[in-house]
């Protein structure tokens, strides 16, 4: 949930500031940048219940993110800038990452009946 309230601030600022972010040089495609705000929630979701097991594997979510991704914290930033600045793009990016989390909870729900 904090990602989705600083994602929301910085989605804000951009929207009410006159300049949009320019585009980044290393562009990430919406596809794979819905695949990182993904893989971001599922990682942030478990650190949040389960604060223990990412520690004790040594996983910290930014570099796990930015390893997994080939990308640097610059490249993420960046990205995140730029598609803030179009709501339109970055509301149907959320849309897309909120569906595949509802996705994984009913078929989590279905395993458990």
């Amino acid at each position: 949930m904090k990602i989705f309230l600083g994602i929301f601030t910085v989605v804000f600022i951009i929207s009410c500031s006159k300049n949009p972010a320019p585009k980044p040089d290393n562009l990430l495609d919406d596809e794979v940048m819905t695949n990182i705000l993904f893989d971001i929630a599922i990682l942030q979701a478990a650190d949040g219940t389960m604060t223990y097991r990412l520690s004790e594997n040594n996983i910290k979510v930014n570099s796990f993110i930015y390893e997994k991704y080939k990308i640097d914290s610059a490249t993420y930033y960046q990205n995140q800038k730029y598609y803030a600045a179009d709501i339109r793009k970055y509301k149907k990016i959320y849309q897309e990452v909120i569906t595949r989390l509802d996705e994984i909870k009913l078929a989590a729900k279905t395993r458990k009946n």
